[in-house]
């Protein structure tokens, strides 16, 4: 009984904890339980491979796709997040079993004693009944925080068990996932392509746009001379957005690396924002919009010129493709385009899994606001999310 008292004591000695704390740990509120997390995550690229189904027999077949799209790369980027707390919490859990590794091994052979000495043995005391009665009071004070230890631990070796499985069964997930976005992606183009009945402020002429692309060296001098391209004359519009400003949402799912005249590494500064960006990521119209133009534009690359109201335009550059043509009047929501980049393989996307945020968004989309012709501060038209997701 001296010997099982001693084991005990050093035992809670090592450990740094009284019996308070010894009666068990919290556990995670279920709001922000990582197994819970990817198995919603899960749930949403289910409901979007639904949705691609039903897509193609919707009469709006650009809407209904588009709207799949942005629920497989929502339910893409939960599965990720998901996967991240899911490896967090893994390594919480192995941190803590490593520093307790001395404390469990003491813990389990105390218990492994006191259950498999017969009772003769544990009544026997040097000092006579007395010492024996106060080593079995200690005993029954000790025993039941010894018994909420071993659970807490049989919890916290359970919940790694859980949550490795659920990284394992993750990769079929994930890779029904990127196949469903990439089909919905390749009927979403061919569905644009098929469109017709939009509403048109102007037609292009291709040998006037060309002319203008080979005369200008800034964005401003062919912004200035957008006019130019149209055959005939562009049609008024008595749009007015400005009930909106502060408060358009950003026309790709991102994060705003660089704000208004930041300089870049190299010292240069541009008068608009560079938002970080998924590989193959659905940029859209942020408001109803005409596209004024829409293809390669000096050292920009391929770029989208939106006219959401008279003396506004809304430039967007950096997209591997372009949707649409100019003089259409789109309305919010609209797709005019795809960033560049390669999905990520299933081993990529696993093994990012561990560590921040927006490690994932490795392309850039270039925003700039021109009002008459000049640049403003995006800031004061969009909002940013600042949670990163």
């Amino acid at each position: 009984m001296i010997r099982t008292a001693a084991i005990l004591s050093g035992f809670l000695c090592r450990a740094g904890f009284c019996l308070a704390l010894l009666m068990g740990l919290t556990p995670a509120q279920a709001a922000d339980n990582p197994a819970r997390a990817a198995q919603a995550a899960a749930d949403q690229l289910e409901a979007a491979t639904i949705a691609l189904q039903e897509a193609e027999s919707a009469r709006d077949r650009v809407a209904a796709l588009t709207e799949t799209v942005r629920a497989y790369e929502a339910g893409l980027a939960a599965m990720r997040d998901g996967l991240r707390r899911v490896a967090q919490r893994e390594s919480q859990l192995a941190a803590q079993l490593a520093a307790r590794e001395d404390d469990v091994a003491d813990l389990l052979g105390v218990l492994q004693m006191i259950e498999t000495s017969p009772p003769p043995v544990l009544m026997l005391h040097p000092s006579g009944p007395l010492g024996a009665a106060r080593s079995a009071m200690t005993l029954a004070e000790v025993t039941p925080a010894l018994q909420s230890r071993a659970t807490a631990l049989k919890r916290d070796l359970q919940e790694v068990q859980t949550l490795r499985v659920l990284q394992q069964s993750a990769a079929n997930t994930l890779q029904d996932g990127l196949n469903g976005v990439q089909d919905a992606r390749v009927q979403l183009s061919a569905a644009i392509a098929d469109r017709t009945g939009l509403p048109r402020r102007f037609t292009q002429d291709p040998v006037r746009t060309a002319i203008l692309i080979s005369s200008t060296e800034t964005l401003s001098g062919f912004a200035s001379g957008l006019a130019e391209i149209a055959e005939g004359e562009i049609s008024k519009s008595d749009a007015d957005i400005s009930a909106l400003r502060g408060d358009i949402a950003l026309p790709v799912e991102g994060l705003v690396l660089r704000g208004y005249g930041e300089k870049d590494a190299a010292g240069i500064a541009r008068p608009g924002w560079l938002v970080a960006a998924r590989p193959r990521a659905l940029v859209v119209s942020p408001t109803a919009a005409t596209i004024r133009y829409q293809g390669p534009l000096l050292d920009l690359g391929n770029v989208v010129i939106l006219e959401p109201q008279p003396e506004t335009l809304f430039v967007l550059s950096g997209l591997a493709e372009v949707y649409g043509s100019a003089g259409e009047v789109i309305p919010a929501g609209t797709p005019v385009g795809l960033m560049g980049g390669d999905s990520p393989e299933i081993g990529a996307i696993l093994s990012l899994s561990g560590e921040g945020a927006g490690t994932d968004r490795t392309e850039t989309l270039y925003i700039e606001v021109r009002m008459d012709n000049s640049p403003v501060d995006p800031e004061t038209w969009f909002r940013t999310d600042k949670d990163g997701n």
